[in-house]
């Protein structure tokens, strides 16, 4: 039985399309993240291909992990609350609808291109000129649906999450394009329209902030949104969450050059690349008790609600990773930590403890309101689930900070008469058990996306989405 939709109802198709590709891509950006971290265990495992060597699938597997899966949990729970907060339609289905298959297009377009060696060689920015351009359509797509969905808001108010999610589109966007300003001279090259030191400062700029916005800033939006509702709390204090805004959106966009301490970038750069690091802890840590605190009242639901485990679990990994990038901004440290594992250590402290816990929470949460359901088809599998991805990102995260050190300090130790104590292939060999460690930590944390692919699967086979448009049209409807 079908339901007739009405104008107001919420245009859930488009939620419930970036909704299952977040999943299908966390399986593959995951997958191939545990494959390749495999390779520095077992080299033989490149086969001796071209197409297959560390060198090309590692930027397939940022891309498909911040892109893909990121990417599309920000597309889908951001149309998902700007609809229900501002109690409207988005502005348009078909421009939304562009926005799902033109991202995909972008995706599938990584996919082919990246293992085959076209590359801009720039750090999460490596797709080249034409898939740069359909992405920079894509995105100024999302943003006209976003802001013009907030223009013909029903509700007075805008609200925080909405704040997060638009600041992060426009700024994502700013980034984007200027990053990729270029000459392409074939269809698959392309060179900076920017040389030498400058180059690397706006590399370096978009680089940190396609952590700073795309996967912090959005994902905020997501917290704020999420966490009230899973924990069935008011957020802990509304004044703190503006103020948490204008202080990361202002702070975060100057932190870039703490990536080129100790290069041709000139001194002053550098030191007010880590002085704007350090200041950024205080919005960062703001951000992160106003989620915790959000709890108060409410902290005996985490024995029986994974999801909320999930979100706060997540809440804590990104004040860990918040402490961590500004300590690691600190010049003294970077001489240590820079180019070593720790580094690696300290993003997927971010990305798997941060970005994908809020992810999987905030899906759990969302698709079966999308689909019709009461609640995801198994409590039990969202459990399984959250162990695996907790004890995962820990072996993950420990094994990194270990190499790191392991590796800082046996590259500076140096003999009496000046030379090297160590060779590097012996520094390699001191990180073969990390190696193993973390691929281990990885391969449980990618199981753990087994497991949520299953209840996504069994959850949505026994959907009615009709009924959950009718019920988004009630709301809707209730509401004036």
């Amino acid at each position: 039985m079908s339901t007739a939709i009405s104008p107001t109802a919420y245009n859930y198709k488009v939620v419930r399309q970036f909704a299952i590709m977040t999943v299908v891509w966390g399986i593959l950006g995951m997958g191939l993240g545990v494959f390749i971290a495999s390779q520095l265990v077992w080299p033989e495992l490149n086969f001796g291909l071209p197409w297959t060597t560390f060198g090309r699938l590692r930027p397939l597997h940022t891309n498909l992990v911040i892109f893909a899966f990121g990417g599309c949990a920000l597309f889908a729970t951001s149309y998902y609350v700007v609809q229900r907060t501002c109690q409207t339609r988005l502005i348009s289905d078909s421009l939304a609808s562009f926005t799902f298959w033109g991202w995909q297009a972008v995706i599938v377009g990584a996919i082919v291109t990246l293992p085959l060696g076209y590359t801009t060689t720039k750090e999460y920015a490596e797709l080249e000129w034409p898939l740069a351009i359909l992405l920079a359509i894509v995105w100024v797509t999302y943003g006209l649906v976003f802001f013009g969905t907030i223009v013909k808001r029903k509700t007075k108010h805008i609200y925080v999450g909405n704040w997060f999610y638009g600041a992060f589109i426009v700024v994502t966007a700013m980034l984007h394009i200027v990053n990729h300003a270029s000459l392409p001279v074939s269809f698959f090259k392309s060179y900076s329209a920017y040389s030498g030191a400058t180059d690397a400062m706006i590399q370096w700029w978009y680089g940190h902030n396609a952590v700073g916005f795309f996967l912090t800033t959005g994902f905020l939006g997501m917290m704020y949104y999420f966490v009230p509702k899973q924990a069935e709390r008011p957020i802990y204090s509304y004044r703190l969450s503006i103020v948490h805004f204008w202080a990361l959106i202002t702070l975060y966009i100057w932190a870039g050059p703490h990536h080129l301490h100790y290069t041709a970038l000139p001194d002053w750069a550098q030191s007010l690349g880590m002085a704007m690091s350090i200041i950024l802890l205080a919005p960062s840590w703001g951000g992160m008790i106003n989620g915790m605190m959000t709890l108060s009242g409410a902290w005996h639901k985490l024995r029986t609600d994974p999801i909320l485990r999930f979100l706060v679990v997540s809440l804590a990994f990104y004040g860990m990773s918040t402490f961590e990038g500004p300590m690691m901004a600190i010049k003294t440290v970077n001489s240590l930590s820079h180019y070593t594992d720790w580094t690696i250590g300290h993003v997927h402290a971010g990305a798997l403890g941060w970005v994908a816990m809020i992810s999987i929470g905030a899906l759990y949460h969302m698709i079966p309101k999308v689909f019709g359901r009461q609640q995801m088809h198994s409590i039990g599998l969202i459990n399984t689930h959250f162990w695996l991805a907790t004890i995962g990102t820990v072996l993950y995260i420990a094994s990194m900070w270990v190499n790191g050190i392991t590796q800082g300090l046996m590259w500076r130790a140096i003999n009496d008469d000046g030379t090297l104590t160590y060779s590097f292939v012996e520094a390699l060999q001191a990180s073969h058990p990390g190696f193993i460690v973390r691929a281990l930590g990885g391969a449980f944390f990618a199981a753990g996306m087994l497991f949520m692919t299953y209840n996504v699967f069994r959850t949505v086979r026994a959907s009615n989405p009709a009924e959950a448009e009718a019920a988004a049209q009630i709301s809707v409807v209730g509401a004036h």
